[in-house]
């Protein structure tokens, strides 16, 4: 399959990126953003493209595509509703629509959260803004449509989140964390696991469209293993 990535240098599009390029029936992995991965592979190309709200210039480097995985988000923390909005539901949305035109046999996979909103009235700003972009969504004409909503997320394999707050969290939680996603498989996933979910919901799909924590985990369960690559770390 060939494989597209939104958010690849965040952490759960890190996760994503390790295991697409982990999996051998992935011949090739596009990521599109404002910065490289930094990661190394000939199947890998990376394109870097400052305005997210504009593709017309990249279209004919964004067909053929079997699916979009996308792992874009940013904090809600300090913003207003507009701007979350804009930058959230435009965002997504503007360049869901370009690959739903280019691609309409493609697979969309986005990355939401536990909690999200699918009625957009609750009182948390964020979750009603994440419902609304899940929504809109589903009503383009992708082959599927999957809205992935993790809660806790444990980075695997040295992956760490760019946000600064995020990696002080996870500095002082790192040694329960583990713990946590034994004792509460259905809570707690990886970023291993969001990876594998996501392959396997591409290759055979999922029960359905919407996938909490438990889903996720369950459906990661169902990939087969990779072979062995000495690269992947």
């Amino acid at each position: 399959m060939k494989v597209l990535i939104f958010g690849a240098t965040g952490m759960v599009g890190q996760g994503v990126l390790r295991e697409c390029l982990r999996a051998p029936d992935v011949e090739a992995v596009q990521t599109i953003g404002r910065t490289r991965s930094g990661q190394l592979d000939p199947r890998l190309t990376e394109v870097i493209q400052p305005d997210l709200f504009d593709y017309s210039a990249l279209e004919n480097q964004l067909t053929g595509f079997d699916a979009c995985f996308f792992c874009l988000g940013i904090s809600s923390a300090g913003m207003t509703e507009a701007d979350y909005s804009h930058l959230t539901h435009d965002l997504t949305l503007t360049a869901a629509r370009t690959l739903a035109r280019l691609n309409p046999r493609m697979t969309f996979i986005y990355v939401s959260g536990a909690g999200t909103d699918s009625t957009e009235r609750g009182r948390s700003m964020w979750a009603r803004v994440k419902g609304r972009t899940e929504n809109a969504l589903r009503q383009l004409p992708f082959a599927a449509v999957y809205l992935f909503r993790p809660g806790a997320i444990e980075p695997l394999h040295g992956i760490r989140s760019k946000t600064r707050a995020y990696r002080l969290f996870y500095t002082f939680a790192k040694p329960i964390l583990p713990i946590l996603r034994a004792l509460l498989p259905n809570y707690v996933l990886s970023t291993e696991d969001i990876g594998l979910a996501m392959l396997e919901a591409v290759r055979h799909g999922a029960p359905q469209a919407v996938l909490e924590t438990a889903g996720i985990r369950a459906l990661s369960r169902t990939a087969a293993p990779p072979a062995l690559d000495l690269r992947a770390g």
